[in-house]
């Protein structure tokens, strides 16, 4: 259960200080184990935050957590001891995100102490602690230039990752683990992908520039808007004109190469994102099947949108259960993993992961890839997808399963590694298509 306290009625939703009070909660719980929008929906949940607040805290969040191996670097040359409670050691992070980006934040360094000193004093579990606040953060105004070099002596403070992320992306990647990692601590573009059974991306950039929203084609489908707004913004959103999707994201559907009546299954498919996708291609049979059912809620809220009909069902991927034993012509198989691929749009799973996951997340989808097959009509193909940087779960996975299977292999893009360039933006997404033998 994560943890919640309340600000008082009094404190100001539109000051930086009541942003970072909670934001250092949400930092909290990460830190004790919880996913990062997790904790944010708590937050909004339970207390009075306005919507441009919110906005904010997500943001000192996120920027907290992509900058949390250098500042806990820090912390550690400016605190006699590790913070308590763990809240306070948030607060300082999230403080010291700010202050060593500066020029990125848009805040003064005086104004950051300031705030953060008020946050300490308007939370509950902080409010002895605004003396510690104050020194800590004013000591790295004060001396900055000796402490920072200090902090990036270790590969956490220069990269902003645990050394085991590091030494893992140096074996698998030793020409690009630089820029993958430089790749994984940029904020996220918004890529939108456009429905093409309701405009042409022509069109929709035509409508864009109309409404004063700079952007530029970068797939077949995909919109990059220059400048990221609220998707509430968006024209045509709320009416399915557009959905918010990553470029490489975009690529799955289209491999499948889906015709009007297909029977189609999306295994593992929330939120929806590729089924949507799936459904703008052709007119087909699809079941979208995932273990949560109040995932395959935000699934239905997506078609609803889109104007767009699946059968939803709740369901493990490696049982039959759910299955009425009629073969489908596609699968897509977007089958769990680390999601090592795309921490640009959550940075909080670096910190969250660990070694061993990789071989438990790979074996979870064996399974899942093993079951699945058996559903597959001769000549049906069955696209595997995975978000993750790590051979265990991508090339050496798909290997192992059509050596297992007798599938062939169809060509498809394979690992594509996250990048954040004007010419190349997508996240770290693996690709592999395979044909069942006939019959």
């Amino acid at each position: 259960m994560i943890q919640i306290s309340l600000l008082p009625p009094g404190a100001k939703a539109d000051s930086l200080a009541y942003q970072l009070a909670y934001a250092a909660q949400a930092v909290a719980a990460v830190r004790a184990g919880h996913a990062l929008p997790q904790a944010l929906a708590q937050i909004f949940s339970r207390s009075d935050a306005p919507a441009p607040a919110r906005g904010a805290i997500q943001d000192l969040s996120y920027r907290a957590m992509r900058s949390l191996g250098l500042t806990e670097s820090l912390l550690g040359l400016l605190a006699n001891k590790p913070p308590q409670p763990e809240v306070l050691h948030g607060l300082l992070v999230t403080a010291l995100a700010l202050l060593v980006n500066e020029e990125e934040s848009g805040y003064d360094s005086f104004t950051v102490v300031d705030q953060a000193v008020q946050a300490a004093a308007i939370s509950p579990e902080m409010s002895f602690a605004k003396g510690v606040v104050n020194a800590i953060l004013r000591r790295l105004l004060r001396e900055r230039a000796t402490l920072m070099p200090q902090a990036t002596k270790t590969p956490p403070g220069t990269w902003n990752y645990p050394t085991w992320w590091i030494d893992r992306l140096k074996a698998a990647y030793p020409e690009q683990w630089q820029a993958i990692l430089h790749a994984g601590n940029q904020a996220p573009p918004l890529t939108l992908r456009v429905n093409r059974r309701r405009a042409t991306v022509a069109q929709y950039l035509d409508t864009l520039q109309q409404a004063g929203m700079a952007a530029r084609q970068v797939g077949p489908a995909a919109v990059r808007l220059q400048r990221p707004v609220p998707v509430q913004q968006l024209p045509g959103f709320a009416e399915g004109v557009v959905s918010v999707q990553d470029a490489a994201a975009q690529l799955a559907a289209p491999l499948l190469d889906v015709a009007d009546g297909m029977r189609v299954l999306d295994a593992c498919a929330a939120p929806g994102g590729k089924t949507g996708h799936l459904l703008e291609l052709a007119d087909l049979d699809l079941q979208a099947l995932d273990h949560d059912t109040r995932r395959l809620q935000r699934i239905a809220e997506n078609l609803d949108r889109l104007r767009l009909k699946a059968r939803l069902s709740t369901g493990d991927a490696r049982a039959d259960d759910w299955w009425d034993g009629q073969p489908f012509d596609r699968i897509l198989a977007d089958v769990p993993c680390t999601a090592s691929g795309i921490v640009r749009r959550h940075p909080d799973i670096r910190w969250l992961r660990r070694k061993t996951d990789t071989a438990q997340l790979a074996t979870l989808s064996t399974q899942i890839l093993d079951k699945l097959w058996q559903m597959l009509r001769p000549d049906g193909k069955l696209l595997l997808v995975t978000c993750s940087l790590w051979p265990q779960e991508s090339e050496q996975q798909a290997v192992a399963f059509a050596q297992k299977h007798n599938a062939i292999r169809l060509p498809a893009p394979g690992q594509l590694l996250p990048t954040a360039s004007e010419t190349a933006d997508h996240d770290g997404l693996f690709y592999a298509l395979f044909q069942k033998p006939g019959a």
